[in-house]
């Protein structure tokens, strides 16, 4: 009876993977890796552009994702995999959010670190560039981002397109804002489980008419479970900002995330420390929550420290009032951070956003 069970058990089985395939995939990726994405200067694997890899007879399938300025990568695909002797054709299914250049996610490990403070701080500092934006809030566990741009109650209006119904974007400060909080009741638990979940994730990313914009932010929710999992496999992120603050256990929160996106191959971009210090009316600066957390982390991930936005008070009330302090004081210390952190961002992707 035992000798039976093992047998069937043997039986079903996968059969061994076939080495003619596993040679093929090898070349396959050989070849993608030498074309290399502009702006951030790597190839397209690295990157995680390229995903869902499969060989079949002769045949190549995979996906590609892109913002919209980069539809040159199919054609410059389908010329590299030419060479391939065996090769038949290449198919391609592309994955991008139309009108949309730039895709960036603002991340956290943990919650409580500002992260949708800096996700809408940082969206003001790239309008005031003259950059057009927008402000997908997919933090489906703590929506904040309506608030905090004096949307409040807002009604999300579906229209037609000739791609079929879309949700149309609320505009807060010339920044086009959608969020998983406009949908929900006021005051009132969002309990999104498993399917339900995923699928408000896809239509958020996939059903919203969001037009011309060089720059989509996609403000995560903190950790590393299956909302943001989901968030990062539907989009074509093209790259992630890490928010921590100078504590050491932040630290090592983020890390835990930064497994999740290398996994899929998105680069980090850079590091924003939070709460970094405390400037005295005399001017003096006090690091309360210690030092050297964000640097820490940035010459481990050899990305480099975007910002280190001190501790303000006028940023928590301009969250509260819906009058975010980039835009109320762009003067400030704290919005200077911000300021630089765009400008830093649109010198890495100037060249291709303006081709």
């Amino acid at each position: 009876m035992v000798h039976n069970s093992i047998s069937s058990h043997q039986q079903v089985q996968a059969s061994p993977p076939d080495p003619l395939i596993i040679a093929r995939q090898q070349e396959v990726v050989q070849l993608l890796k030498q074309i290399i994405e502009p702006a951030l200067k790597n190839d397209i694997v690295t990157l995680g552009m390229v995903r869902n890899l499969r060989i079949v007879d002769d045949y190549v399938y995979l996906r590609l994702y892109i913002g919209s300025h980069q539809q040159q990568l199919e054609a410059e695909i389908k010329t590299v995999l030419s060479l391939l002797s065996w090769c038949k054709k290449t198919y391609i299914q592309l994955c991008t959010i139309p009108g949309v250049k730039t895709s960036l996610a603002i991340s956290s490990g943990k919650g409580g670190v500002g992260k949708s403070t800096t996700a809408v701080n940082l969206a003001i500092a790239l309008r005031l560039t003259g950059a057009k934006v927008g402000l997908l809030d997919a933090d489906v566990y703590g929506p904040n981002v309506p608030q905090m741009l004096g949307l409040g109650k807002s009604e999300v209006q579906v229209i037609d397109t000739p791609n079929g119904q879309k949700f149309l974007p609320l505009s807060a400060y010339g920044i086009k804002v959608m969020s998983v909080g406009l949908l929900a009741e006021a005051d009132h638990p969002l309990a999104w489980r498993g399917p339900v979940l995923h699928k408000i994730i896809t239509q958020f990313i996939h059903e919203v008419e969001w037009g011309e914009l060089d720059y989509l932010l996609i403000d995560l929710p903190p950790g590393t479970g299956d909302a943001q999992i989901t968030i990062v496999q539907e989009s074509p992120i093209c790259g992630v900002i890490l928010v921590t603050t100078p504590q050491q256990v932040a630290v090592a929160d983020v890390r835990r995330s930064i497994h999740m996106f290398r996994q899929v191959g998105v680069p980090v971009l850079g590091i924003i420390e939070n709460m970094s210090y405390f400037i005295s009316s005399s001017g003096e600066k006090t690091s309360i929550f210690g030092t050297g957390g964000g640097q820490k982390l940035a010459d481990e991930l050899k990305a480099p420290l975007l910002g280190e936005v001190p501790i303000d008070p006028r940023i928590c009330n301009g969250g509260d009032t819906g009058e975010p302090l980039t835009l109320a004081d762009p003067k400030s210390t704290t919005s200077q951070v911000f300021v630089q952190i765009a400008a830093a961002l649109d010198t890495t992707f100037f060249s291709v956003l303006n081709a």
